[in-house]
């Protein structure tokens, strides 16, 4: 513990005053950083069981990333990040993990494109996936927008998912994701959108299936306060050897104004989904964050999360509240505090707990 904390203020003794420049300049319009993290956990339920075990857990996330194309109608960024995870009393579960992230976006004015890709080794738990398992989870990605006329424009996407599990009991899984969305602009700063979803999920243990969403909705700033995007409509699910399922799709994301300094968000969605065992499920979440920018140094922010899960036999319930603050020490180096607590409550036996982590860390940029 000492040996991390003095190595946090020796990096900030370093970095207070520095200006931000990359570590390496390649080219025009291309630089290359040095990134890294330095943070400690203290975590009471390590494993999210009904008993918990705690410990404390150091992170060391060494990484690099380039960013190209500055001022350009394409730019983009690759970053490859190791995380390095050190437990105080389990070192047995000491883990490395690698993670790789590409994107790159075009934008003329007219047309707009955006590319992603990437793979991440994990081993942390959520509700769905416990005991600190160890997954891969690979993805690839488009959409653009191209203009039609003076007021209205196509959107197009797709998505590719996939999540390998190295150990037994949990179903690995593969989506596959089209959207195809048309807007035209009721003003310059507010659209209407009609769209078509279609997905296709590939469980290893559980039952492949196909969902259609059919949507209506809103883009843009409703009023000068509020901006965000809201979709609403009809999705069906089709599943192999049983009968087709439906619901009420939602899906948004709004950011409410409420001061110079503070912004409320919300964000919703109403979905289909697949658990880590290749069970279905329907999904319904709703979470708010309230962000406060107290001064140039400071920021705090406060979280509370929703999520009800419906298997058609049972319905499991989520609750995470999380409280945090950032402080900006130079334009190279920021602190992070956190608190969050989670909460899962299902009928399953021995399957519900609670969890508290208290975590501190510095992130760095070069």
């Amino acid at each position: 513990m000492k040996k991390l904390i003095n190595a946090l203020f020796l990096a900030l003794t370093i970095s207070t005053g520095a200006a931000a420049a990359p570590f390496l300049a390649i080219g025009d319009g291309a630089e290359l950083f040095l990134t890294g993290t330095l943070g400690v956990r203290a975590d009471d339920n390590i494993y999210l069981t009904n008993s918990g075990l705690d410990d404390v857990i150091f992170d060391i996330n060494p990484g690099v990333e380039l960013v190209f194309g500055q001022n350009s109608t394409t730019q983009g960024s690759l970053r490859i990040v190791e995380s390095f995870a050190n437990y105080s009393d389990n070192d047995n579960l000491n883990t490395s993990l690698s993670a790789v992230n590409f994107s790159t976006r075009f934008d003329d004015g007219k047309s707009k494109l955006n590319v992603n890709a990437g793979f991440s080794q994990q081993n942390q738990n959520t509700y769905d996936v416990r005991g600190l398992t160890r997954r891969d989870a690979s993805s690839a990605g488009f959409n653009g927008e191209i203009s039609l006329t003076e007021k209205s424009s196509l959107g197009l996407g797709g998505a590719y998912s996939r999540t390998d599990y190295k150990r037994g009991g949990y179903s690995d899984l593969t989506t596959f994701t089209i959207p195809i969305n048309y807007y035209y602009e009721l003003s310059p700063k507010f659209d209407l959108s009609l769209g078509l979803r279609y997905r296709d999920t590939k469980s290893q243990l559980g039952l492949d299936s196909k969902d259609y969403a059919y949507r209506i909705g809103f883009r843009g700033e409703f009023t000068p306060k509020v901006n965000g995007s809201l979709q609403v409509g009809f999705g069906t699910r089709k599943i192999d050897s049983r009968d087709n399922e439906s619901l009420m799709d939602l899906e948004g994301a709004v950011n409410f104004l409420l001061s110079e300094k503070t912004t409320f968000q919300v964000n919703l969605s109403n979905d289909f989904g697949d658990s880590a065992s290749g069970a279905q499920q329907k999904s319904f979440s709703l979470g708010g964050t309230v962000i406060t920018k107290a001064s140039e140094e400071w920021s705090v922010r406060t979280g509370l999360t929703y999520r009800k899960l419906d298997f058609y036999t049972r319905t499991d319930d989520f609750f995470e509240f999380t409280l945090g603050a950032d402080y900006t020490v130079s334009t190279n180096v920021t602190i992070q505090a956190a608190y969050a607590y989670r909460k899962f409550e299902t009928k399953l036996a021995g399957s519900s707990f609670k969890n508290n982590v208290f975590s501190l860390a510095a992130n760095f940029r070069y």
